[in-house]
């Protein structure tokens, strides 16, 4: 048999390949746009007409500078494309990584601002942000002590330009109808903040065997006189069988510290307006890394996956009522992307209480955390317990 070459350490791949400082490139990532601005990585992206910094316009899709109004085309790399990645193949990759000494942990670096020289520290999964000092756009380099971290794949660019995430936060705020008139009436008054949130999103193909129960329901009439009545009853069946199912993008946030509870429920995101990923859609918003490992992420993408397959079991058993035994499942052709999507965020107070609200800046679908009534809850109770009893008298009368 053949004697297989054993590779160089992966470090030493690197070191032939791209500069020390490149570390990113460990896991094949490039960027082409923007000049680094000091030893901080950061990044900007200047205007060719006047020198100031272009920000990324929404309606325009494009460069913008807020100055003098030039525009410049997002850049590319030669055959850039958004592609599944492999995910065994990379946890192999990152375990090498781990066992050569690389971190993927985050620090705080500072970055000195071009425009005003300004220092704009950058803490943990923050990449992206503004010059406290002088507002002009600021981007620590996706290159940083996180040696080992996986690059972004896509990006979807904001859609939903700052004046339509108004209007459709004043919107969610009126049909808010149990919540107090006084918030219905002054609505929701804060600042903006346009942000990249970093998301997996895994595929699979799953073979599934089931086994379990089909119940049938059938009516017996039983007593008599006033006793008699009408039950339902459940006759019982085995069943069991197998299927394959492939789920494609199973969407997992990759970020802590955020209500899960309503990011989820601004899906569904328009994946289908990705692009391959460049810094250039980072200028003027804020953007974070992930602080969620690939593997976690899957593991939260796989009880989704397994939810679903219950429920796709309970389908095939069929019958009136179903009693699921068992579900052996195999996960193979396992794939990821990382990509970046876009948010408004805005953080309000209403009484002095802290609430948070969230715009999917795709689609404009809102979520979030707004007051309660309690007089308007109670009446609400009230009512329902009054239709309650009505459908309840005129059940009995019939």
């Amino acid at each position: 048999m053949t004697e297989r070459p054993v590779p160089p350490p992966l470090s030493q791949q690197v070191d032939a390949e791209v500069a020390p400082t490149d570390q990113l490139d460990i896991l094949g990532y490039t960027d082409i746009a923007g000049q680094t601005v000091s030893e901080g990585r950061g990044r900007i992206f200047p205007c060719d007409e006047c020198g100031a910094d272009l920000k990324f316009n929404i309606g325009q899709q494009r460069l913008q500078c807020p100055y003098c109004g030039a525009v410049k085309d997002l850049e590319h790399r030669d055959g850039a494309e958004i592609r599944e990645q492999d995910f065994l193949v990379m946890l192999e990759r990152l375990e090498r990584l781990h066992e050569e000494g690389l971190s993927e942990e985050i620090g705080e670096s500072e970055v000195q601002c071009e425009s005003c020289g300004g220092t704009v520290v950058f803490n943990g999964t923050l990449t992206s942000s503004e010059c406290p000092y002088c507002g002009s756009p600021i981007q620590r380099e996706r290159v940083h002590s996180a040696t080992s971290r996986i690059p972004v794949d896509g990006v979807l660019p904001f859609l939903v330009d700052h004046d339509q995430a108004a209007k459709k936060l004043s919107d969610w705020v009126k049909s808010r109808w149990l919540a107090p008139n006084e918030f219905l009436k002054r609505g929701v008054e804060g600042k903006f903040n346009g942000v990249y949130l970093p998301y997996w999103t895994y595929d699979t193909l799953t073979y599934s065997r089931y086994q379990g129960e089909r119940g049938e329901d059938y009516t017996v009439t039983v007593g008599s006189g006033k006793n008699r009545r009408t039950e339902t009853r459940t006759r019982w069946y085995s069943a069991s069988g197998e299927f394959q199912r492939f789920f494609d993008d199973v969407l997992v946030i990759g970020s802590q510290g955020l209500p899960h509870s309503y990011l989820s429920e601004l899906e569904p995101w328009l994946l289908s307006r990705c692009i391959p990923f460049t810094q250039q859609v980072l200028a003027g918003f804020l953007a974070r890394t992930y602080d969620v490992p690939l593997e976690t992420g899957f593991q939260e993408a796989k009880s989704r996956i397994d939810s679903a397959l219950h429920t796709e079991t309970c389908r095939r058993i069929g019958g009136d009522r179903q009693r699921v035994h068992s579900i052996k499942s195999t996960y193979d052709a396992i794939t990821f992307k990382h990509l970046l999507l876009p948010v408004w965020m805005l953080a309000y107070r209403y009484q002095g209480k802290p609430y948070r609200v969230f715009v999917n800046a795709g689609s404009g679908e809102v979520q979030g955390e707004r007051p309660y009534s309690p007089w308007k809850i109670a009446f609400a109770v009230v009512c329902g317990t009054i239709a309650a009893a009505v459908a309840g008298i005129l059940f009995s009368q019939q």
